[in-house]
């Protein structure tokens, strides 16, 4: 594999030498061209400097004194200083003339004796970089103080155009600075001063040349300078290193960047580097200057293009290497910036396959894979530095926190680059370095997760590494625990592994185990968190991998209570950016795993997620309710946060928004709503009945009463329900998501939910509302049963609540069955001790009831016979207050009914309908629609067609002139139709309710007809009459209703009329003629030709 290789030993710590020693010697361009980077063809200088034969020479002074260098020096060690002076002019002026000089050139005979024992033959050429080592040598063995500053000041005046020159003056500079430390530091001061600054940009991003080729370069030159210094100061190194540090960067920053600026920059950081390595203080000093150091190096590297061609990349890093391990230790911002840079620098190189491609044209082209390798070498002794330098958990999670935008990268072999070093890194740290505490930074979960994420990578290296990685750091956890019975457990499962490649879901499953038992809980939630993004990859691989371990993780039951709201707020924020629908249900079940587990804790959670109105939070209630015992469990804890109330003292303000009770209210509605939820809502009706009363109660206390009677149930605009309007709001959603329609609709029909909207009356609505579920049996048995609890708690909101539907109840037809009539009057009973008045009172009313006390019906029966004969009389006083009185009567008998006197008081109400006056009629319609449920099983079928007769009245009587007896007939008119077992009962609910217009009552007239086969013909017969009506409304409905009988049952019609029918429609029919009414006159002409065409059918 060509981007992979072992992780190297202790030992290959110090094996970089051998690379630092490449660009040890002074630079690149001193002794031979090498292809560089920044620039695609080398410059004529460059050109000329190739291959000096010196370089031999060089090296070798730089190390042991060869023979013929101690016999050098003992002949310039012989010579005068006026000798040397002139030798040293002698040297410069060839040096100048940049070729080799004859004998015959050099006219002084003196100084052609000085020259010869040097072995400057006038027969042989001699080599620049010999003659600058010779500079050198006759420098250091110097006396005088000012000969050195002055021949070297002119030495560095020479030109520093090429490479050579350039290197050759550093050479001299640093043997000379060997003895005369001081001097050299001195002049190279003098030379920035006058010549660097000079040429020095104006700012960072200037490019300019310097148009003087002569000084254009001297900034490389001072940096080879201080570079060659560091390399011969020895043991003074030390005092004077921070002075070096400090002019190599600030000359690296103010010169104009190029390749040669770059070049010489980076060969004096390695002389430094090198020099620092031979002092064996090093270690105790404290230096100031290196992050600068490094930051110009990172600077260097930075503007490497994404192509290898030389060692720059290995070099720079190396170096950096070196100047980590110094002292202080560097500071994470620093060593954050080395890691970012270094790794973009690398793994942004293109894939393997395309790095040779990359290259531009070369004579010779490098080997890139050796270089590719090399490189990630100093990558990997750069983190393996920083790892043994501080030996921690934490600086480990520090390394690994820099590899994370490339373990996410889309590019394959970016992902695959750096999990290999990551691997690495681990197995280096595992093999070699002993972890100095037991930290445990909740990060490494984190990258934990990262790595995991790739278990299913495209790429098989990118796989297996990456499952190697978690090994690598389980066993990190596990050594740090010093846990044996776990480490020889990993090993098990590493030598499984190899043996069940292909069984994946197994490893998963036993690696998930691993981690949950080895983690923290913090380590866990980070771990849990980072698969939660994993699941909004746009890759279904990743996708599904990561929903399936977090389901394996929530399944092996090792999530903690405290983990949970860590876990839910995560889940919750990456909901909507889940892309696939299946991994959107693999979450779902995870979810309800959780919640089976720690169900009180989801639900807190998920209270406070958001506002329930905003329903973002709406999928993870649903999860809950895939399993029906959780649901219930649900359900459970969202009546008892309903209940946590607390007094209005001690609300404040600002604090009402935020009460538990509130957000469990705005849930409870919310799920009403909710299909999956359906079936629990029915098993939990009572509490949330008796919850939902009591919780509007305590809002009223609270005076949180804004918008709830601003509600407009027609409107499209969306708007959030004030805390009162949606309690309210579910009290109707109650009844009419679990079915029991009839009882909303009693309400709705009669404004009784409006009674709701107030504390003066909301005791009305409770009334009436209970009045209602009595009539229809509506959970009688279970709101009685929470109901007495609530009798029983100290809460007066409670007891007011109980005791109402508890007295309502009382004329239950089934109440008997669920409870004696003894434990009833204990009940009872209790309320009288009650301090509130309204309690009492009830309390004694329901002790006074016919259930309680059977001789009442007698006594009820007579007084009704008595009242019955002053309202069937012919001149009734007091109609109003006759009907009223009925009406109490009919319902404090309750169950007993009153037989056979409810059909006589059918008939005479059914006349009233007609009444001139608004309130008889109104009255009249209301009371009909009680008696016809008052007369019990035997009288039912008489009661039925009694019914039946009201309905066409009832009919027109919906657009009566008097709004409240449109309210009144609307409930009687659909009370009948339930009593006559409509079919479509629910749908006309719904058009008496809430329709509007032609449309409406077309639905309505549909559903009468069409629920009473057959009858078309008396439905007929009976709207004939109110042709007549005085009034227009109730006559215009008329004509309505007959046209649209002849229209769409005319068939019918020839076969059920008889002739003395027709006979009497002719007749109505004919008074329309002469009608004042321009519409009943058209009506007339518009229908005459279907009366003559129906009298040539109809039967005698």
């Amino acid at each position: 594999m060509l981007e992979c290789g072992p992780a190297p030993a202790p030992q290959d710590l110090c094996s970089h030498q051998e690379s630092l020693s490449m660009v040890a010697a002074p630079s690149d361009g001193f002794h031979g061209s090498q292809w560089r980077s920044t620039c695609l063809l080398p410059t004529e200088e460059q050109k000329r400097d190739v291959g000096h034969p010196g370089r031999a020479t060089l090296d070798e002074s730089l190390g042991d004194r060869s023979p013929w260098e101690e016999e050098l020096l003992g002949q310039i060690r012989a010579m005068s200083d006026s000798q040397r002076s002139r030798v040293l002019e002698a040297i410069q002026h060839r040096i100048e003339e940049h070729t080799q000089l004859l004998w015959k050139e050099v006219a002084d005979p003196g100084i052609r004796e000085l020259l010869a024992p040097l072995n400057l033959e006038p027969q042989q050429p001699v080599e620049k970089a010999f003659l600058f080592l010779v500079y050198g040598l006759i420098l250091r063995e110097c006396a005088s103080s000012d000969l050195v500053r002055r021949h070297l000041m002119r030495l560095l005046e020479l030109s520093h155009q090429t490479a050579g020159q350039r290197e050759g003056m550093a050479v001299a500079s640093g043997i000379a600075s060997s003895s005369h430390l001081q001097e050299v530091w001195a002049t190279l001061e003098h030379l920035g001063r006058t010549r660097v600054l000079r040429t020095a940009c104006t700012s960072p991003d200037y490019q300019e040349p310097y148009t003087d080729v002569h000084w254009r370069w001297v900034s490389s030159t001072s940096l080879l300078c201080y570079g060659h210094m560091a390399l011969h100061a020895g043991e003074r190194i030390l005092p004077w290193v921070d002075n070096v540090i400090s002019r190599m960067v600030y000359y690296f920053s103010c010169s104009c960047y190029d390749n040669i600026l770059e070049t010489s920059f980076l060969s004096a950081a390695v002389m430094l580097v090198k020099a620092l390595k031979q002092e064996h203080s090093t270690r105790r000093y404290r230096f100031t200057q290196i992050p600068e150091l490094i930051q110009c190096l990172l600077a260097i590297l930075q503007k490497e293009p994404n192509f290898l061609a030389t060692l720059f990349r290995q070099k720079i890093i190396l170096v950096i290497m070196e100047l980590s391990k110094l002292q202080p230790s560097l500071k994470p911002v620093v060593k954050s910036r080395i890691l970012q840079t270094c790794l973009q620098s690398l793994y942004m190189l293109p894939p393997m396959e395309m790095l040779k491609s990359c290259l531009p044209p070369l004579d010779l082209a490098p080997d890139v894979m050796v270089l590719y390798q090399k490189s990630m070498q100093a990558l990997d002794l750069l983190l393996q530095t920083f790892i043994s330098e501080n030996k921690s958990m934490d600086e480990m999670c520090f390394l690994l926190q820099h590899t994370e935008p490339w373990l996410k990268s889309d590019k394959s072999h970016e992902c695959k680059r750096v999990v290999q070093t990551i691997f690495l890194l681990l197995k280096y740290v595992v093999d070699y370095v002993k972890l100095t505490d037991e930290a445990t930074p909740s990060m490494l979960g984190h990258q934990i997760g990262l790595l995991m994420l790739l278990w299913r990578d495209r790429d098989p290296v990118t796989q297996s590494h990456s499952r190697q990685c978690i090994y690598l750091l389980l066993q990190l956890l596990i050594q740090q625990k010093g846990s044996m019975g776990q480490f020889m457990h990993l090993n098990k499962m590493k030598n499984f592994e190899a043996k069940a490649l292909r069984r994946s879901e197994m490893k998963f499953y036993n690696l998930v185990k691993a981690l949950d038992r080895s983690l923290t809980p913090a380590q866990h939630t980070q771990l849990i968190l980072t698969l939660l993004g994993g699941l909004c990859s746009h890759d279904h691989l990743q996708c599904d991998l990561a929903s399936q371990l977090l389901l394996m993780i929530f399944q092996n039951q090792s999530i903690k209570v405290e983990q949970v709201a860590e876990i839910l707020q995560g889940l919750f924020q990456e909901l909507p950016s889940i892309v696939f629908k299946n991994i959107l249900q693999t979450m779902m079940k995870a979810v309800t795993v959780l919640g089976t587990q720690h169900t009180q804790e989801t639900v807190e959670v998920m209270l406070s997620l958001c506002h329930p109105s905003e329903r973002q939070v709406l999928p993870l209630w649903k999860a809950l309710a895939n399993n029906n015992q959780l649901a219930r469990k649900v359900l459970m804890l969202l009546y008892m946060k309903l209940k946590l109330r607390p007094p209005k003292e001690l609300v404040r303000l600002s604090q009402q928004a935020e009460l538990i009770s509130l957000l469990a209210l705005g849930t409870i509605y919310e799920l009403l709503y909710t299909r999956e939820y359906k079936a629990t809502v029915r098993w939990a009706f009572a509490g949330i009945l008796v919850g939902l009363l009591t919780q509007l109660h305590y809002l009223f206390e609270l005076d949180v009463v804004e918008g709830i009677s601003d509600y407009q149930e027609d409107s499209l605009e969306v708007k959030p329900l004030s805390p009162c309007r949606t309690c309210l709001e579910a009290l109707k959603g109650l009844f009419w998501t679990t079915n029991y329609w009839e009882v909303f609709a009693y309400l709705q029909l009669l404004r009784g939910w409006e009674l709701f909207e107030h504390l003066e009356t909301y005791t009305e609505g409770v009334t009436l509302l209970a009045r209602a579920m009595a009539h229809y049996d509506c959970e009688v048995k279970a709101v009685l049963g929470q109901a007495v609890i609530s009798l029983k708690s100290s809460e007066e909101r409670d007891n007011i609540v109980a005791i109402l539907v508890i007295t309502e109840f009382l004329n239950s037809q089934e109440l008997t069955q669920y409870m004696s009539r003894r434990a009833m009057d204990n009940f009872l009973s209790l309320g009288l001790s009650s301090p509130n008045q309204l309690v009492r009172a009830m309390s004694l009313k329901g002790l006074t009831s016919i259930l309680m006390d059977p001789k009442k019906v007698v006594l009820l029966r007579n007084q009704l016979a008595g009242l019955l004969d002053s309202f069937m009389g012919p001149e009734p006083q007091d109609l109003m207050g006759l009907m009223e009185i009925l009406g109490d009567i009919l319902h404090s008998l309750g169950t007993q009914g009153i037989g056979a006197t409810s059909i006589r008081m059918a008939q005479h109400l059914l006349s009233l309908f007609e009444d001139e006056q608004a309130p008889v009629r109104g009255g009249a319609i209301s009371l009909f629609g009680d008696v016809v449920h008052s007369g019990g099983k035997k009288y039912r079928p008489a009661l039925k067609r009694q019914a039946f007769q009201a309905l066409v009245p009832l009919l027109f009587h919906l657009v009566d002139s008097c709004p409240a007896v449109v309210m009144k007939t609307k409930l009687t008119f659909l009370r009948c139709a339930i009593l006559l077992k409509w079919e479509f009962r629910k749908e006309l609910f719904g058009k008496l309710a809430w329709g509007h217009g032609l449309g409406a009552e077309n639905d309505i007239f549909i559903y009468m007809v069409e629920s009473n086969f057959g009858s078309y013909h008396q439905f007929l017969m009976q709207a004939l009459i109110y042709l007549g009506s005085p009034h227009k409304n109730l006559k215009r409905m008329a004509m309505k209703f007959i046209g649209g009988i002849l229209q769409d049952y005319f068939t019918d019609l020839c076969f059920s009329l008889k002739r003395g029918d027709l006979k009497i429609f002719k007749k109505y029919l004919e008074v329309l003629k002469k009608d004042s009414d321009s519409v009943s006159r058209r009506f007339y002409q518009n229908f005459l030709e279907d009366i003559t065409e129906l009298s040539k059918f109809v039967r005698q």
